[in-house]
């Protein structure tokens, strides 16, 4: 349910959460509960407390190694914890497992080591909630028993984009209209926590584990990046120009008699059991339908062709020397692509169907994403088009530029993974080029550096701000920026900054809590998932959703009432969050708050990067 705007739910949760009157603890100790490289700056922070309090290191033989004095408040949380004490232990610099006392509290164990050893391993679980997304026949059971699903999209009906009116721009507005088309999308990746399958974020996650693979090979990332091309490959007919969109429709109507996906909880394989015919209310739960981003011959979506242009390219570079037959395949295949976009009178993008899931405005830092993947493709081949594709990259990043969009890295801006390959080409000199390298490295700067200076505001130093949407992808987007700048450049002007947002990731926040499911000593128990739910445990042990990275905090006014349980589903909600709350941050780790605990492909794909790259600095 990755509804974006938050004006869609907050007409139907409303109210806020406050935490109740209970005696809590004076003090709280909150830290990235993955740990530190030897060499990185380390911080803690105290949620309550005093300033000037005496802490302690600890080893795990229970010797104190370090000892220091808490710093002065960096803000207040909530009325029932009004300061935030940061802790510096950065001398600590030899390998182990420790933990941080102050007074009568302690921390959750970390570790202090290479940050490959800590990291890989987390780089691997993101790449686990990938393997149990998937759809079709090539299922990898998992922790979860996943099963074979949705073997009808092989032949799925192909139809007009479905029609929306409504206040939030999602209400279903006339009967879906088959245009008697079909066409096999089966396999690929389900979208988040429900199965609707979507290009946006099936391009991006697949460009992600991509530019990943160029940094270090691994089997499981290649075999599941390989698993998005080929889907990606079906949603692109070279035959007929035509792209497709997305599989499902998450929005029913009972006005025209069919339910939605997001109206009905269960396992994906129960789908293809169901005894349906043309009429019957989930008929389009089994028959699911599929939606164009353009009709043959026609132009398509720019923001589409960038990125999956850009994974097809991405993939050229990966098999230049393996497979080149393949790998010119793909470049081929990229570039066809690439000259379908509609870049004049380009009017609302394609990204899903209502376009309110993911209201995306931004289109040229696609177009130089996938340019540049063209001509670092072309150049590994050998192909006569890389100046062609060169200043094409340079001329969309002028272009972007010219925009001043303020985003930084996530689903709905992929510039900073264009500009950190434009940079390097530009060194080497690109005749024509509209743009230079020190204009390029610069802007990825200003995204840094608008999350350095949101950080200073924040008592956890957090950059994206945890009142609103998307907090955990943001976070994970400055983390892989912050990675992708230091490689680029060799500065770590940033290095500490990406490390506070990597602990906020993972556990340096409020509510004690990593984002990533399976990872650190506390992380979500109840995301909002249907297979997960009804698969897996809700009371602890291995069947998780290992790697899934969620929301996390979100607007407190989304968190009211939030009913019952879906039918279907088994109860799960854990009350610890609760006295964390303030009056504008809630985390809740229960089902029902898919605000909160939804996570999604696109969250887990930026974590995919981010850490792989920082395993292997």
């Amino acid at each position: 349910m990755r509804i974006r705007l938050a004006a869609l739910v907050a007409a139907v949760l409303t109210g806020v959460v406050v935490a109740p009157a209970q005696a809590v603890p004076t003090g709280q100790i909150r830290l990235d509960q993955v740990g530190f490289g030897t060499s990185e700056q380390k911080h803690a922070y105290v949620l309550g407390g005093a300033a000037n309090t005496k802490f302690s290191v600890v080893n795990s033989r229970g010797r104190t190694v370090l000892t220091g004095r808490t710093g002065a408040s960096t803000g207040s949380w909530s009325d029932t914890f009004p300061a935030v004490h940061p802790i510096d232990f950065s001398a600590l610099k030899r390998s182990g497992t420790y933990r941080i006392k102050v007074g009568t509290t302690t921390s959750p164990v970390f570790k202090v080591d290479s940050l490959k050893k800590l990291f890989s391993p987390v780089a691997h679980n993101t790449v686990e909630f990938f393997q149990a997304q998937r759809d079709g026949a090539d299922v990898i059971p998992g922790r979860l028993n996943r099963k074979p699903a949705h073997l009808t999209d092989r032949e799925a009906l192909v139809y007009e984009a479905p029609v929306f009116a409504g206040e939030g721009g999602d209400q279903i507005a006339a009967p879906l209209k088959p245009t008697g088309a079909k066409v096999d999308l089966e396999g690929g990746w389900f979208d988040a926590g429900d199965f609707v399958k979507f290009t946006h974020a099936s391009s991006y996650s697949t460009a992600s584990m991509l530019l990943a693979l160029r940094n270090k090979h691994d089997a499981a990332l290649y075999n599941e990046a390989k698993f998005g091309l080929k889907w990606l490959d079906k949603a692109f007919d070279e035959k007929t120009g035509t792209l497709y969109a997305q599989v499902g429709i998450g929005t029913g109507s009972a006005e025209f008699g069919f339910v939605g996906d997001h109206d009905v909880w269960r396992l994906p394989e129960a789908d293809d059991k169901l005894n349906v015919k043309p009429g019957d209310s989930e008929y389009f739960i089994k028959h699911r339908p599929v939606f164009r981003a353009n009709v043959a011959g026609e132009k398509i979506s720019p923001n589409l062709v960038g990125r999956v242009a850009g994974s097809f390219a991405l993939a050229a570079q990966i098999e230049a020397d393996r497979n080149p037959r393949a790998a010119r395949a793909y470049l081929d295949k990229a570039a066809q692509l690439f000259a379908l976009a509609k870049t004049e009178n380009v009017g609302e993008l394609v990204t899903a169907f209502p376009h309110a899931y993911y209201p995306e405005e931004s289109w040229t830092d696609d177009m130089e994403f996938g340019a540049t993947q063209l001509a670092l493709a072309a150049k590994a081949l050998h192909d006569k088009r890389y100046g062609q594709f060169a200043r094409a990259a340079a001329h969309w990043a002028k272009e972007f530029l010219a925009t001043q969009d303020p985003d930084t890295l996530n689903v709905y801006n992929i510039s900073a993974l264009g500009h950190a390959d434009l940079a390097k080409l530009l060194k080497k000199g690109i005749p024509g080029a509209e743009v230079t390298e020190k204009q390029i490295i610069g802007d990825i700067q200003r995204q840094l550096q608008k999350g350095a200076d949101a950080a200073k505001t924040s008592p956890f130093r957090t950059a994206a701000n945890v009142e609103t949407w998307d907090v955990g992808s943001r976070t994970f987007g400055y983390i892989t920026t912050a990675a992708l700048y230091q490689k680029l450049t060799g500065s770590k002007e940033y290095a500490t900054f990406g490390t506070q947002q990597r602990g906020f990731a993972l556990g340096t926040n409020a509510w004690g809590t990593s984002l990533i499911v399976g990872v650190g000593t506390k992380f979500p128990e109840c995301p909002h998932h249907q297979a997960a739910n009804l698969s897996g445990s809700v009371n602890g042990g291995s069947k998780v959703l290992v790697g899934a990275v969620i929301n996390g905090p979100n607007d407190a006014t989304l968190f009211g009432d939030l009913g019952e349980m879906p039918p279907g589903s088994v109860s799960c909600t854990k009350p610890y969050t609760l006295e964390f709350n303030n009056a504008k941050s809630v985390f809740a780790d229960d089902l029902r708050s898919w605000p909160s605990s939804e996570p999604a492909i696109d969250f887990t794909a930026t974590g995919v990067l981010g850490f792989s790259l920082i395993a292997h600095s």
